[in-house]
């Protein structure tokens, strides 16, 4: 997972050096990334659950099924996606951005990066598939490959080194399509011709939509966490951009630093919600709450150290993205504001994992709609009228303080880690 977002953080960091407006092109069009990515994601994660509770249940047949199901939706899914997202591109910048050489610049960056959606689809429905078994080797292996070569040729592309033409931001996103694919060709490669504790079984294959559903339902609640991403950063571009393009960028920079700290926590969480989904279908009732118990430790462990480094170089994780004097004098409080969430964050966000992964669905997306919409919207507006565009760095840290009492208080109430569903 914290592969998986280093691809728009190092189009961040290449673009910046091309301009400000550049940065805050790829800026607005993060969201939109984001909510491919989100599809992705809940897709997979779908897959994942089934596979490992089926697994767990000793129904290998089942299991196989799952993984068929899977990949055929991933690849049609990621098709009707590609063609979506590729006409929603003008009216979204439309709306948004008012700064032409902005506008252009953020549809010369989408008309390409749009391409990734199909290889992204498939390639973490593979990578899904393999963790469901236990295998968390491969998967990384392949998506490194993929950042690999992105880190490689973004600077190829976007500055034309060698025999390569400068195509700035294009360059960005021709690059990123391209290590998507690569980390595409290379899932498939490890699906299929190694060897697996789950297969793809093509001959005699009967399609079955309940699969297609089962899958949905079971990576809803992973998609409304990455989606309200999406929407959480076009709802607060809205806000910002009331002050100053500056504060845009700024916003996209940190956005990008806190999602490598983010990301390694829900990499672990994409850990454990198939040990917890596993012995969830096996009964196992004291392995299940004691992944939950050590996961949440865990995360808040990483969230702490990831607020306790934005906290103390909040000026060089900034001037990395090249910030100018006037983002860095509001950037470095607004850094340090936000970071002060981040423990609430990895309990809650660990909270409606465990949920996911026992078949509560309704309590693991309301816990997610807490945190990126439900209370942070109102919060945003309100401290804004006092506080001004400071408002806006302190709505982040209330809202998850919020949503962690609501979840003690939804697994108090509903004693979740005392009682499985169907017990």
């Amino acid at each position: 997972m914290f592969l998986q977002y280093t691809y728009n953080f190092v189009d961040c960091l290449f673009v910046a050096w091309l301009s400000e407006d550049a940065l805050t092109a790829v800026s607005f069009a993060f969201p939109l990334t984001t909510l491919m990515l989100a599809f992705s994601i809940g897709t997979g994660v779908g897959i994942n659950v089934l596979v490992a509770r089926y697994l767990g249940r000793e129904d290998y047949d089942q299991a196989d099924t799952v993984v068929t199901h899977g990949v055929l939706l991933s690849f049609l899914f990621g098709i009707v996606l590609n063609l979506i997202f590729f006409l929603i591109l003008e009216p979204y910048f439309g709306i948004f951005i008012e700064d032409e050489k902005i506008y252009s610049l953020s549809m010369d960056y989408m008309r390409v990066c749009v391409f990734l959606q199909i290889p992204n689809m498939v390639h973490i429905a593979i990578q899904k598939i393999l963790q469901g078994t236990g295998n968390m080797i491969a998967p990384m292996l392949f998506q490194a490959a993929g950042v690999i070569f992105n880190f490689v040729f973004d600077p190829i592309l976007i500055f034309g080194i060698g025999p390569f033409p400068a195509m700035g931001v294009r360059g960005a996103a021709l690059s990123t399509v391209l290590g998507y694919t690569l980390s595409m060709v290379l899932a498939f490669y490890v699906l299929l011709c190694t060897r697996q504790k789950v297969q793809m079984k093509i001959k005699g294959l009967k399609l079955n939509l309940l699969i297609w559903l089962d899958i949905f339902r079971c990576g809803l609640p992973s998609f409304v966490m990455n989606a309200l991403g999406a929407f959480m950063v076009t709802f607060t571009n809205g806000f910002l951009a009331a002050y100053s393009t500056t504060a845009v960028a700024f916003f996209g920079a940190y956005f990008k630093a806190q999602q490598m700290v983010v990301m390694t926590v829900n990499g672990l969480i994409q850990g454990c919600i198939p040990v917890m989904s596993f012995n969830y279908g096996a009964g196992n009732r004291e392995r299940l709450k004691k992944t939950f118990i050590y996961g949440t430790g865990i995360a808040m462990l990483l969230m702490g150290m990831g607020e306790l480094f934005l906290s103390v170089f909040p000026s060089q994780i900034l001037k990395i993205f090249l910030a100018s004097d006037r983002m860095l004098s509001f950037g470095i409080p607004a850094l340090r504001i936000m970071a002060a969430g981040y423990l609430f964050n990895g309990m809650a966000t660990m909270a409606a994992s465990y949920m996911q992964a026992v078949n509560q669905i309704k309590y693991s997306l309301f816990i997610n709609l807490m945190r990126q919409m439900l209370a942070l919207y109102p919060f945003m507006w309100m401290f804004t009228k006092f506080w001004g565009m400071t408002g806006v760095w302190i709505s982040f840290p209330c809202a998850e303080i919020v949503t962690c009492v609501c979840c003690a208080f939804i697994m108090k109430k509903t004693g979740l880690l005392e009682k499985m569903d169907g017990e």
